[in-house]
């Protein structure tokens, strides 16, 4: 009896039959308070907020500062990532050679080797014939001058600022033209590197050795980078990384090579049959500028018309190789690439522009002849790390937003309530 009284008037409440103090009329009730430990979600969601800011400044700022370190590194950052990609996109030959047994540095000479004899057939074809235009190129001013006359004639307004300009070309004629003439251009790589200056040496060689070591390298390296994972998943995800870069970069090179080969060998081919001297080395200049989007067939367009300029006398047959380049290329970008290519190596077209643009910008040809491969792997990287949304980041969750609205309820179970407790039941 007296146990009970003192159970039940502790809080000047009775006892149920489940042993529950039923709290007295007209008295408060609050639960214990928060733990000292506990966070407070007012401070928390300002120090995420903080931490969101200077997370987005210090974003900012590397994307401003590493386009300037690279265009000032470029001495470096050049032939290395040149060299990275032309590998990345010799690791499918490299792993055939090893499936059939060749030893991973034999196997990576041989892709150099195999590069360099490529590289070197096209300085060959391209390089040697191109200095003999160039050298005859102020002998022929007065013959595109003919040329282009009844086409000035429509313009007439443009007439005196034409002929200022062809005056100015006629008159910067080399002083001793038997001297230049003599001159022969490089016919291999051991010749370029020999006559280029010490750096441009330095850069090629860099490049070659990187190309080198990469592919000999290539199978420790991805096992080393699978292994290291902590888990499975994240080894499965590494590997598919990797493998994704490989297979997109070089079926995309390799696929785009075959076509500006292809390309370039028909347009040689209809040179040819029109008579325009050396057709292979406009074939090969054609095929190169090709793997530059959208600028490349525009600039091969103008140097075949200049080209054209220079061999025929008349304007109409003189504007014909540059008229054979731009209907070919229209099938081949219109109906070739899309249909082999397919859509598994299909990119925004504003994409590619921002690349073409960017890397230009950096590295000038070079950096626009590699803007869609680095556009591929780092589209790769980012489709499996995933992409960030900088547009959710900054709208839809209020981030950074000032007054973005009331916080979130706490939970019944961490908040503190203070309510007057109804009357007992009867």
């Amino acid at each position: 009896m007296d146990e009970g009284l003192r159970t039940g008037g502790g809080d000047g409440g009775a006892t149920g039959d489940g042993g529950t103090a039923t709290p007295a009329p007209g008295r408060m009730h609050t639960t214990p308070p928060l733990p000292a430990d506990a966070t407070d979600p007012e401070s928390e969601n300002r120090r995420d907020r903080l931490l969101a800011g200077l997370t987005l400044m210090f974003g900012v700022a590397l994307v401003l500062l590493v386009p300037f370190a690279l265009k000032e590194g470029s001495p470096f950052f050049l032939p290395l990532t040149a060299a990275i990609v032309i590998a990345i996109a010799l690791v499918p030959v490299l792993e055939w050679l090893e499936r059939h047994r060749v030893p991973a540095p034999l196997a990576a000479l041989t892709c150099v080797v195999l590069f360099l004899t490529a590289a070197n057939a096209a300085l060959a074809s391209i390089v040697v014939p191109a200095w003999g235009w160039v050298s005859i190129l102020p002998e022929r001013i007065d013959n595109i001058q003919s040329n282009v006359k009844p086409l000035i004639d429509f313009y007439a307004n443009l007439e005196s600022f034409v002929n200022k300009v062809i005056q100015e070309l006629a008159s910067s004629r080399p002083i001793q033209p038997a001297a230049a003439a003599a001159e022969s251009p490089p016919r291999s790589i051991l010749e370029l590197f020999a006559t280029s200056a010490p750096t441009a040496f330095i850069e090629m060689f860099f490049a070659i050795l990187v190309i080198f070591f990469f592919l000999s390298g290539w199978t420790r390296l991805r096992r080393k980078a699978i292994t290291s994972r902590t888990s499975f998943g994240g080894a499965m995800a590494t590997a598919r990384v990797i493998q994704d870069v490989v297979d997109d970069t070089s079926a995309y090179l390799g696929t785009i090579t075959a076509i500006n080969v292809s390309l370039g060998l028909v347009v040689a081919g209809a040179l040819w049959l029109i008579g325009m001297p050396t057709p292979l080395m406009w074939g090969g200049i054609v095929a190169l500028l090709n793997y530059i989007p959208y600028l490349g067939p525009i600039l091969a367009s103008a140097l075949l018309a200049l080209g054209g300029l220079m061999t025929f006398d008349d304007v109409w047959t003189a504007l014909l190789p540059a008229a054979i380049m731009i209907g070919l290329h229209l099938v081949e970008a219109n109906f070739v690439t899309p249909l082999v290519v397919g859509r598994r190596l299909t990119i925004n077209p504003i994409l590619i522009l921002i690349s073409l643009s960017f890397w230009g910008w950096v590295w000038g040809t070079p950096g626009a002849l590699m803007a869609v491969p680095l556009l591929i792997i780092i589209q790769t990287v980012l489709n499996a790390a995933g992409k960030p949304d900088i547009a959710g980041f900054l709208f839809e969750h209020g981030t950074l937003v000032a007054g973005a609205g009331p916080l979130p309820p706490r939970p019944a179970a961490d908040r503190e309530t203070v309510v007057d407790s109804p009357e007992p039941p009867v």
